[in-house]
């Protein structure tokens, strides 16, 4: 079958499953929880306090691990933001997801012009998912549940069928677009399908400082800070979701921007780490990005905001009594950012995994796959627990379901954790898989405590590398050539999960002709 073929196919059974599931699939189960899945962007394994973070203060996200489960060998879809979004969504790994990368879909014209995209929506947004897309928001809604999404979207442009809202969500307010999203105080978000303008002022993403600027003067950097800042105005979006469904079950996706780049946080927040941490070297924008004074206590200070708003999201649910019937998820879309700024090896943002450029974001090693998961639903889950249980993005869809009282799509790739999270018996993956189609092109394969994983494809690299993950959490040993065996299972893995994409330029030479 050809990709066009197999592309048409998989739409007309997906809208064919949707309806099947609508029709068919009744859960009158009052028990059923309200679901919770808080999406961190770019935030490391090792960022938060329940993971080891020692420099920057997580209160709030400490007392969800002393109260829920921490996992340890979780999982992101891929190791940048849309892919690993899509996989999360719909339950499939990169080797059959839509999106396998970040696609700006630059045919459209200037795409990276911020004042362009102001100009004229179409330019807006990525690459978009397609019409019948079975998605987690579409199951939970189809089966009762309102469905909002905050935050950053990524996988489908404005007036395309990628949108939120018909990705199976009925609410969505946020950045539709990556790009976007390079300013925390952008001059439009999106309310559903129409531009809520902030009041903002237009600052393009990545200017610079004033010409003979000053880099160690502050008050070079205060055009960089506007009257209102995305994640506040996200936030009171949310909670007034939450308060319109409360006497009803309800599915929240929150895909936080934070602290994805640019560095721009709270003034109160950064003041108190510059005091905590002193003076330190500025960032004045050579990577790209806005410049900042104290980058690394805007880091910390970003991701202790974040946690003050868990808290804030927690101590809300409280109030309304719907605390203790609420499935709680807390994680990362990829692992930590190595530029503009960033300075994940100063936090060892990746530990116990390396935290340097080329093994973090962007790369399939563990710094760039694993990260955190808290899942925290009382009653259920045992507080205080931790789970060396191997899991994935592609799980959460299956593991949700399960939840609501709804049979997944036999056509994922995910195995539901809920048995982990309620203290049952749980199967686990045989191995898990990953493609990689940007950074050079890369594959990895896990196999119990095994790993594989070879870069550079697209420059005509075949060979695999081998690392024990337990013993050699660094991936700094390569044993490849001490197990054939295994790497002829992974070759064999590979034959198995790998499809050819109908985006080509997610395709592999290697692979796929």
């Amino acid at each position: 079958m050809h990709s066009d073929q197999l592309k048409t196919a998989v739409v007309l059974f997906n809208s064919a499953l949707v309806s099947a599931l609508t029709t068919c699939c009744t859960v009158a189960d009052p028990e059923r929880p309200n679901i919770i899945f808080i999406l961190a962007d770019d935030l490391g394994y090792g960022d938060t306090g329940p993971y080891g973070q020692t420099r920057i203060e997580t209160p709030n996200i400490d007392r969800m691990a002393e109260n829920g489960m921490r996992f340890t060998r979780h999982y992101s879809g891929s190791a940048v933001s849309a892919p690993s979004r899509c996989v999360l969504l719909t339950g499939l790994h990169t080797g059959h997801s839509q999106v396998r990368g970040n696609d700006e879909w630059a045919e459209r014209g200037e795409v990276w012009n911020y004042r362009a995209m102001l100009a004229d929506s179409t330019l807006e947004g990525q690459r978009p998912l397609e019409s019948g897309t079975v998605t987690i928001a579409g199951l939970l809604k189809a089966n009762g549940y309102a469905t909002g999404a905050v935050g950053k979207w990524g996988l489908g442009a404005p007036h395309t069928e990628g949108i939120p809202n018909k990705q199976g969500f009925d609410f969505f307010f946020g950045y539709n677009c990556q790009r976007q999203a390079h300013t925390y105080y952008p001059v439009h978000l999106y309310r559903n399908q129409a531009r809520i303008y902030t009041g903002n002022d237009t600052l393009a993403p990545h200017t610079g400082l004033d010409p003979g600027a000053d880099p160690y003067d502050p008050s070079g950097y205060e055009k960089f800070r506007l009257a209102h800042y995305a994640p506040d105005l996200m936030f009171d979006e949310m909670i007034s979701f939450i308060d319109a469904n409360s006497n009803e079950k309800f599915f929240l996706y929150w895909a936080t921007p934070v602290p994805h780049l640019p560095l721009q946080a709270p003034e109160r927040w950064v003041e108190h780490y510059v005091r905590k941490f002193g003076d330190e070297e500025p960032y004045t924008g050579g990577e790209g990005y806005f410049p900042v004074r104290y980058p690394r206590a805007t880091y910390a200070a970003m991701v202790s905001y974040l946690d003050e708003q868990v808290g804030r999201l927690i101590d809300h649910l409280k109030e309304l009594g719907i605390y203790e019937n609420t499935l709680i998820i807390f994680s990362s879309d990829n692992g930590p950012a190595y530029n503009a700024g960033t300075d994940s090896p100063w936090f060892a943002s990746a530990h116990p995994f390396r935290s340097e450029r080329g093994y973090t974001k962007g790369s399939l090693n563990e710094g760039g796959l694993r990260v955190p998961m808290i899942a925290l639903w009382p009653g259920k889950i045992k507080p205080g627990s931790t789970s060396e249980h191997m899991s994935a993005f592609w799980d959460v869809m299956p593991t949700l379901c399960e939840a609501a009282g709804i049979d997944p799509p036999d056509s994922i790739d995910g195995l539901s954790f809920l048995p982990e999270l309620v203290g049952k018996k749980q199967g686990s993956h045989e191995y898990l898989y990953w493609e990689f189609p940007e950074y050079g092109g890369q594959q990895a394969v896990i196999i119990g405590d095994m790993k594989a994983i070879r870069k550079e494809m697209h420059a005509g690299n075949t060979e695999f590398e081998l690392y024990n993950i337990i013993s050699d959490p660094q991936e700094t040993h390569n044993i490849a050539d001490q197990h054939p065996e295994i790497i002829r299972k992974v070759n064999e893995i590979i034959k198995k999960e790998h499809l050819r994409s109908s985006t080509p330029r997610w395709r592999f030479v290697s692979l796929d002709e």
